[in-house]
C-alpha cells in the first residue's frame, strides 16, 4: 500500500507543468516586465547596512530553446529611481558619491555568454556599465515558473563597488553589492 502511495506521488510530481518547466522549454524573446523587483544591499560592519531597490528598469531577454548558451540579455536600469528606504539615504545614492544620476543617468548590462548550469539555471556573464565604467561581471539566473506568455526568473549576484567609483563608506559599509531579483519577462 505505501509503495503504491509513493508511486502515485511520483507520478504526479513527473506530470505537473512545474517540473517539466526547464530553461528549454521557456524559449523565445521577451520584454522585462515592470512587475519585477531588483533589490540590493550592502553590508556594513556591526551589523545593518543598506538595503534598496530601482524602479525603473526595461531591457529584453531571449532565450534559444535549441541552446540556451546562445541566449542573451540586455537591461538598462535608471539609477535616479533608486529607493532605500529613508530619504536622505535615497538622495545620498542618488548624489555624485554614488549613482551620480545628473551625469550618468543609466546603468547597463550586456550579456557575452550564458552558461547552463542545470536544467532550470544559468550563469549569465555580461558587460555591466556605470558611472562611464565598463567590467565583465556574472549572475547566477534560475527559473522559477513559467506560465502562459510569462516567464520568471530569481537573479543573484555580487557586484564590487570600487572599480564603479561607487566605494564611498568603505570600509565600514562592504565593498560588495549583492544583488537579489526576480525578472518577469512577457512575450
Amino acid at each position: 500500500m505505501v509503495r503504491t502511495i509513493l508511486l502515485a506521488s511520483v507520478l504526479a510530481l513527473v506530470s505537473s507543468p512545474s517540473f517539466g518547466e526547464s530553461l528549454s522549454s521557456a524559449g523565445g524573446r521577451y520584454a522585462i516586465a515592470p512587475s519585477s523587483r531588483i533589490v540590493f544591499s550592502v553590508g556594513q560592519i556591526g551589523g545593518g547596512g543598506i538595503e534598496g531597490q530601482f524602479r525603473q528598469f526595461s531591457g529584453t531577454f531571449i532565450i534559444d530553446a535549441a541552446r540556451v548558451s546562445r541566449s542573451a540579455v540586455s537591461f538598462t536600469l535608471r539609477p535616479a529611481s533608486v529607493q532605500a528606504g529613508q530619504p536622505r539615504i535615497t538622495s545620498f545614492l542618488r548624489s555624485s558619491a554614488v549613482f551620480d544620476v545628473d551625469n550618468h543617468p543609466a546603468i547597463t548590462f550586456r550579456s557575452i555568454r550564458v552558461t547552463q548550469t542545470g536544467p532550470r539555471s544559468a550563469v549569465v556573464e555580461g558587460m555591466l556599465s556605470a558611472r562611464g565604467v565598463t567590467r565583465r561581471e556574472n549572475f547566477n539566473v534560475a527559473l522559477l515558473r513559467q506560465q502562459g506568455r510569462g516567464v520568471s526568473f530569481h537573479v543573484t549576484g555580487e557586484v564590487l563597488r570600487s572599480p564603479y567609483g561607487m566605494d564611498v563608506g568603505t570600509p565600514i559599509y562592504s565593498n560588495v553589492v549583492k544583488f537579489d531579483m526576480t525578472v518577469e519577462g512577457r512575450r
